[in-house]
This record gives structure tokens, sequence and C-alpha cells, in this order.
């Protein structure tokens, strides 16, 4: 897959056939659409996504509150897997998003793309203010001579699959509900630092993670049972997100106590894969009772494996 973060000088002389959007979680309702996209494609075209380098809510809403489920590095991993010929990343700005939707239309997916087809979701909007929906882009499509796609909602259980309903389950433990509309693991990486190392005295040595992104969506503090990966390796392994009651933290960590690992990784980075929330944060009258519990935390995760 190509990625392509400057369309200033770009044009395509076969034709492409197109979808744009957020893609954030790369959930089952992408995944859909892109599907889609692919088994248009032949030898004569070329298939194209289009999607943002920030969340457009950040420039239209000025929404510093919302938190991403991917990076934009975990984004085109993601999107890479689907054997897509080309990914556009755009800047997306104040002069981007005060295009119209037909000058979005003709200065983007006629004049550059040279577009045959445009797939899109069900409830896509586009252009200044979005104010342009599937009729005004099946009208452009007539006027400049491309065809339009409509791809349906993606729903699990009789729920629309959406990237918001996925971040409301993370927000709320839902960890299991999250990654069956996902279709894989909600994960993250981060960078492994030195902490209070009170884990090993009581038998469970943790790794703190730092995570680099402060747009990245952190689960609720708790508890969660987790896969890891380091040096090509994967951990079965569980993680506390909190401020450590029982030892009057004053701060949140995240600390992840790795299965049959019995090695130093200072300064790692490591990609951590929510499996499961196991419990609620708890502050315990003492460190022995806080050992007694994340030994049955260990037993359940384990059991959880089997």
């Amino acid at each position: 897959m190509k990625v392509i973060k400057d369309i200033t000088s770009l044009r395509f002389d076969k034709k492409t056939i197109v979808t744009i959007g957020t893609f954030d979680g790369v959930h089952l309702g992408h995944q859909k659409i892109i599907k889609r996209l692919q088994s248009n494609s032949n030898a004569a075209n070329e298939t194209v996504i289009i999607t943002f380098s920030q969340h457009p809510r950040f420039v239209l809403q000025s929404d510093n509150s919302i938190k991403l489920l991917n990076t934009n590095d975990e984004k085109i991993a993601l999107l890479d897997n689907f054997g897509i010929d080309n990914l556009i990343i755009l800047e997306f700005d104040k002069q981007l998003s005060g295009l119209s939707g037909e000058e979005f239309v003709k200065s983007v997916l006629v004049d550059k793309l040279n577009v045959q087809k445009i797939i899109i979701g069900y409830d896509h909007k586009f252009g200044r203010n979005r104010s342009s929906d599937i009729h005004d882009l099946i009208y452009f499509g007539k006027k400049y001579h491309f065809d339009v796609e409509q791809i349906s909602a993606e729903e699990l259980d009789e729920i629309t699959i959406s990237s918001t309903r996925i971040r409301k389950a993370i927000e709320e433990g839902k960890i299991e509900l999250a990654n069956n509309f996902l279709g894989y693991p909600y994960c993250f990486k981060g960078k492994v630092v030195k902490g209070k190392q009170l884990g090993r005295t009581i038998g469970f040595p943790t790794a703190n993670i730092q995570i680099e992104n402060p747009l990245k969506l952190i689960p609720k503090l708790g508890v969660y049972i987790v896969q890891v990966s380091l040096r090509n390796k994967t951990y079965k392994g569980m993680m506390n997100i909190g401020n450590r009651p029982t030892v009057d933290g004053t701060s949140t960590t995240i600390e992840v106590n790795l299965f049959d690992c019995d090695f130093e990784f200072y300064e790692e980075e490591l990609k951590v894969s929510v499996l499961k929330f196991l419990r609620e944060e708890q502050k315990f009258s003492s460190v022995e009772e806080l050992k007694l519990q994340l030994q049955k935390d260990k037993k359940d995760t384990e059991a959880f494996f089997v």
C-alpha cells in the first residue's frame, strides 16, 4: 500500500475506486466498506482510501476531549492488511474544511484522483459544515461521470457499529463488546519506564507503561486480562490501570504483570492487547490483602486462556 501525504502534484492516470472516512478503529463497519472497495479492483483501476491526519472534530468543533481508537501509525498498519493500492492522508485544516461538497469532489476526486467510483458509508457527510450527503454525491457523480455506491450500516446483534459506540464501550470497561465491534483486540503501545518496584516485593513484578500519544484512548481504571507483544514474542498477563490506592498512589499508572517472562526490558516498546475487564480497582487494608487478590486475579487470567 502506497501512503500519500501530499496531493499537491498528485494525478492518477488510471481510473480510481475511492472511499473516504476518518476510519478511527478500522472496525467491522469500516472493513465492510474496504472489502467492497477491494472487490471493485481490477487491472484497469487503482483503489484509494482517503482519510485525515487528525479527527475532523478537532478542527470543526475545537473538541480536544475526544480520544482516538487508533494513532495514525496504527491506522496505517491496520489498513495495510486489506491489499488496498493507495492510502491518502489529507491534512484536515480550515482550508480543507472550508471547501464546499462540490469543490472537494471537483478539485480532489475528479481532478487529482480521476475517480471512476466512490463507495461510502451509510451516514457519510462531507463539504463545508458537513452540508453534502449521499444525494449530493449522486448528483455530482452524474455531473462529473463517476458512480456512487452506499454501504449499509454493519450491525452486530442488531446494534449499529460505530467508532463512538466502541469508544464508549472501552470507557465503560466493556472490552469484549468493543473487541467484537472492532473485529480484533483493542491495543495500545507504550514504553516501559521505571516505577516504584513495589510489585516485585510481593511476587508480582510489573512493567510501568508510558503512553506517548496523549490522544490515544486508554480503558477505564481497573484490572484487565491482556496479551503483550515484546521482542517478537507474545506473553499472557494482567494489567492494572489506576492510582494504586492501597499504597497511597497519587497519579494514574498503567502496570502490566507478564507471565513466564523473567528479563528486564526498561525503555523498550511493547504492545498491549486488552482482552477482558476483570474487576474495578480497589483499596485493600494491607499489602498482604492486595497480594491475595492478585493471586486470585492471576488464577482468573490463566483460566481465561485455557
